[in-house]
């Protein structure tokens, strides 16, 4: 997998340059984590690593400077970028632990989105990433947070973003909720960030319910489901096959 830099001066690479390159350290262990545990045998070609302007404007028109294109990651590294987009979901809303863990956001939790990016290319799903998608894009979005954060998180640091984005999906679920799990993205990107990450937040925690409590922190048995129902014809949406009614839903 090549590494590309997309900055507009050497003076911003090199403002950046640390955090790229401890992270280029860090995503090869967990590379190697999915490709001995969870089918990583196809890596993307490139990652490019760039601003988040160029990432929300030029290489794409998507809110979030962090996406999978074919095959080609793209990713700011901006640690300030990401806490203003952070804050940003609050939109008008006050909650003091959210504000002051997203001023002070670990440099491990801006990691676990190049690792998200990263896990959409194991073989484990049953949808090509690029292909028209419909049932089961909460499994891997939600999957692609639950594993990165697993494997690059503390223990403590895990619950923390756990603690965050239940909170998250408590504060919105009134305004952005007013759809089931299968219907992932039924705004696409037309709608607001907040309506956009409200779909992320609570297929991660739905995925992370399903594989510590349903399936006893046994992920692959978990994959093993989710299999089984694409083998059997999707005769139910995924919510529907696992059972999951009520608070499963958030």
């Amino acid at each position: 997998m090549k590494h590309f830099y997309a900055f507009e001066s050497k003076t911003e690479y090199e403002q950046h340059e640390a955090v790229i390159e401890h992270f280029k350290d860090q995503l090869t262990d967990y590379q190697k984590y999915l490709e001995q545990n969870f089918a990583l045998n196809d890596l993307p070609k490139a990652f490019v690593w760039t601003s988040k302007e160029a990432a929300t404007s030029i290489f794409s028109d998507l809110p979030i400077p962090a996406f999978t294109n074919k095959d080609t990651i793209y990713l700011t590294p901006d640690l300030s970028a990401w806490k203003k987009l952070f804050l940003d979901q609050l939109e008008d809303k006050r909650n003091a632990s959210i504000e002051e863990y997203y001023h002070n956001l670990p440099l491990n939790q801006l990691l676990t989105i190049a690792g998200h990016e990263l896990t959409h290319h194991i073989d484990l799903f049953v949808d090509e990433f690029e292909d028209e998608r419909e049932d089961s894009i909460w499994f891997e979005e939600g999957m692609c947070d639950y594993l990165a954060r697993k494997y690059i998180l503390s223990d403590s640091e895990f619950q923390e973003i756990v603690e965050v984005e239940s909170q998250l999906v408590e504060m919105f679920k009134d305004k952005y909720g007013d759809h089931l799990l299968d219907a992932f993205g039924h705004a696409s990107y037309q709608g607001s960030l907040t309506g956009i990450m409200f779909d992320y937040w609570r297929s991660f925690l739905a995925v992370k319910n399903l594989v510590e409590g349903r399936f006893e922190h046994d992920v692959h048995q978990l994959f093993k489901e989710y299999h089984k129902w694409h083998r059997e014809g999707r005769k139910v949406p995924l919510t529907r096959f696992f059972n999951m009614d009520g608070g499963w839903f958030f």
